[in-house]
This record gives C-alpha cells, structure tokens and sequence, in this order.
C-alpha cells in the first residue's frame, strides 16, 4: 500500500512537471531512497527523487473495535485498520541550481492546489486508500541538519511533505465465527 500511495504521488507530478514543462516522455520524479551503501546519491541527476523518511501511526483517527464483515459465507472479525502519515522527501538534484529551484517550486505549487486525493477523484489512486492529505512541514536549520545527516547526504534543494491517514488492512481474519442464522425474542414477560 505505500508503494502504491508514492507511486500515485510520483505519476501525477509526473503528469503535472511534463505539462508544465513541455517534456513529454521525462520521468522527473523518481521513487527512490536518496544514498546508496557508497555515499553517492542513488538517484539520477536531473531529476527529483521522492523517499519515505518517516512512518507514523495516526492515533488520533485509530478504530480501537475489531471490524466484523460478511464474508464467502462466514462472519469474519479482523483487526482494525491501520492508519499512517508518511512523510516524505522531495529532493531536486540538478546541475544547474536555479534548474533545481524551479522544481521545487513546482512540486509546491502541484500539492498548493491539490491538497487532498480521494479515489473517487482520481481513479488511478488504488481504491483502498480512501483520502489523502498532503500538508507541507517546515523544518527549522537544526531538524534540516539531523534529516540530511541521517540520510547520509549532502544537502539539496528539497521539501518535506506529511502525508496524511494511508490505511493499511491485513486480509488476514483474526477469527472466524458462524453467521447470526436465527434470532429469538421472548416478550411475554414484560
């Protein structure tokens, strides 16, 4: 699921950076972890790489009761959803700095005026994530600084962003149980 949630992501900034620019068949955005074993950044020069940099779950919106549904005959009890806020990274690596700049700018001014996305909205987001959210995180010089120095990186232009209520659900059933069949009421004794 978070894969698809970032791919999702990556796609139509795609879509968007090649309107915007002209370049039809460049994959600007690339999904991908910003420093392989060596040190040397493990993305593609010219181009924008997008990775998770942290994973939280959503306390605040977590069911605490199991979920019950019907199913192939069975009442079946599963736990409940699993809801997270990925943040993630876009980080610019282009020769020419200003080229780096421009899109950055870009990538704020796409979730500035797309803020949220709901599969029914945007029929390629998978239709188990529900709703995202994407709110931009302003870090000051010191959070920077320890982001950058555990990604092993030098710094580049780049914008953190919160994603927010991806739900993750094992289709694995907790238990099984058999279905409600009859139901008997006594009134006599009222």
């Amino acid at each position: 699921m978070l894969d698809s949630a970032l791919k999702f992501i990556s796609d139509e900034l795609n879509t968007y950076l090649n309107s915007k620019t002209g370049v039809v068949s460049a994959n600007i955005i690339q999904l991908s972890k910003l420093v392989d074993d060596s040190g040397k950044y493990a993305f593609s020069q010219d181009s924008v790489a997008v990775t998770i940099i942290n994973i939280e779950e959503d306390r605040i919106f977590k069911a605490q009761l199991h979920e019950y549904t019907y199913l192939k005959g069975q009442h079946v009890v599963m736990e409940p959803e699993l809801k997270l806020n990925l943040h993630i990274l876009f980080a610019a690596n282009f020769k020419l700095y200003d080229q780096a700049l421009k899109f950055i700018s870009y990538i704020l001014t796409y979730f500035q005026s797309h803020p949220s996305f709901t599969s029914v909205e945007y029929p390629a987001l998978d239709p188990r994530i529900q709703k995202m959210v994407v709110e931009l995180q302003t870090l000051n010089y010191e959070q920077l600084n320890q982001v950058w120095g555990f990604l092993g990186g030098k710094h580049l232009p780049s914008v953190i962003y919160k994603i927010s209520l991806v739900t993750l659900q094992d289709d694995a059933q907790t238990t099984v149980q058999p279905p409600i069949s009859e139901i008997n009421a006594n009134l006599g004794n009222r």
